[in-house]
């Protein structure tokens, strides 16, 4: 069986590999991620532009059904004619970087690459898998739960006594603020367990800062959710406390000392 940690020689001919790679060399190899990256997302946005309107109903499914229910008209307002454009370019990227997202990902683990060990690149299509599916689940989180939940709370609770004029502009600012937000926190537990890869951190001390990690959470609810009561900042901090503790259990399996365990186990096993 073939081991999971490096011989020193070999460990050393990667070390002398993994930094023989310039600071100008580095920046080219992010530059041309980066561009890799936004060329996708401007393929995915031309290609979802024949479908904008229709998107863009669906987009405003949640305040347009929080508003029929109390009885208001259910469509949006704007007050400048380029308003109605500038909804449907951000909503058209908002969707092609959601579909692209496999891909920028993909050339987010390629820069990282190179930067780790041979044993340790096996990991890196786990780690995409992953972190795909973290990023569409925080966005689908957004859109069916947190998103309507507090809209429903802000115009039925607060807004029934005054009229509603809602404009697309600022609609659109919260929709991409709460939804692109939850889609990068979802990605809690990548973050993490990278770190823990690299021996940053390990599930003993995420454990013992719980608490800690927990105020933090509802620190960044009580910022980032548009509602100040408890429940909707509960719903926004939930699923991070989830998270984290997926990353406690995702941390102990990457960490090297775990690794190291499991190789010399299965070479005494040989």
């Amino acid at each position: 069986m073939p081991e999971l940690v490096a011989e020193p020689e070999e460990q050393k001919q990667e070390e002398r590999q993994l930094g023989s790679m310039s600071l100008l060399q580095h920046l080219e190899e992010l530059r041309s991620r980066i561009i890799h990256s936004l060329v996708a997302v401007v393929l995915a946005t031309i290609a979802c532009w024949y479908w904008v309107r229709e998107i863009a109903d669906f987009i405003a499914k949640p305040v347009a059904q929080v508003l029929a229910k109390n009885k208001i008209d259910p469509h949006l307002v704007y007050q400048n004619p380029t308003d109605p454009f500038n909804f449907y370019l951000k909503i058209g990227i908002m969707v092609g970087l959601f579909i692209a997202s496999p891909y920028v990902l993909y050339q987010l683990w390629m820069f990282i690459s190179p930067g780790l060990y041979r044993n340790e690149k096996k990991y890196i299509l786990p780690f995409l898998v992953l972190s795909v599916g973290l990023f569409l689940s925080g966005g689908v989180f957004g859109y069916k739960i947190v998103f309507p939940v507090a809209l429903d709370f802000l115009i039925t609770n607060y807004g029934s006594q005054f009229r509603a004029m809602i404009t697309i502009g600022e609609y659109t600012s919260l929709f991409l603020s709460i939804i692109l937000g939850l889609a990068i926190i979802f990605e809690l537990p990548i973050v993490i367990g990278f770190l823990a890869m690299m021996g940053v951190v390990n599930a003993k001390f995420l454990f013992a800062h719980i608490r800690g990690a927990i105020l933090v959470f509802f620190v960044v609810a009580a910022v980032l959710t548009p509602t100040t009561d408890i429940l909707n900042m509960t719903i926004y901090a939930a699923p991070m406390i989830l998270l984290y503790l997926l990353s406690i259990g995702l941390a102990w399996l990457v960490h090297p000392q775990q690794r190291r365990r499991r190789a010399e186990k299965k070479k005494a096993q040989t």
